[in-house]
């Protein structure tokens, strides 16, 4: 799976670029391993260059939680209605004011977003909430999240 995750730093070193790979890696913790190094534009900014985002919330719809994704998913052992939830994130697409799903105290100027496509996956007993769009607000994609759990969760 590739989550094509950027980064980016400004250095005045002359070290080739295979290098800084190897370099980075030996130096880096082991959960994060750096794949492929470019030389961009000294205005390149991995966050604000960036021309769209995708955002991926897993929840573990299992009786028991997984003692290996634990950290990684959120557990909700009661059944969730997955139609319901696909019918439901669907409104989530297109340009909105989306003031009410974001953190308390973000300092964001506008809460106006654009979400270019809204899914519902299942992999198994696990749910997958993908959202991709120009961007999102400080704990936007978690509340959304929650959202979504509480319309599978309702039983009418």
């Amino acid at each position: 799976m590739h989550f094509g995750q950027v980064a980016n730093f400004k250095t005045n070193s002359d070290l080739p670029l295979e290098k800084f790979i190897l370099a980075l890696n030996a130096n880096l913790k082991k959960s994060i391993v750096i794949k492929n190094a470019e030389e961009e534009s000294l205005d390149f900014h991995a966050r604000l260059s960036a021309k769209e985002k995708t955002y991926r919330y897993i929840i573990n719809n299992s009786y028991v939680p997984s003692a290996i994704y634990r950290s990684l998913e959120y557990h909700i052992p009661q059944k969730l209605d997955v139609e319901k939830m696909k019918q439901a994130v669907k409104y989530f697409e297109g340009t909105h004011d989306f003031q009410g799903f974001k953190a308390s105290g973000t300092s964001s100027k506008s809460s106006v977003r654009t979400i270019y496509k809204a899914e519902i996956k299942t992999e198994g007993e696990r749910i997958i909430i993908e959202l991709t769009g120009n961007g999102f607000l400080y704990n936007m994609v978690r509340i959304i999240s929650g959202t979504l759990v509480d319309v599978g969760l309702r039983q009418n």
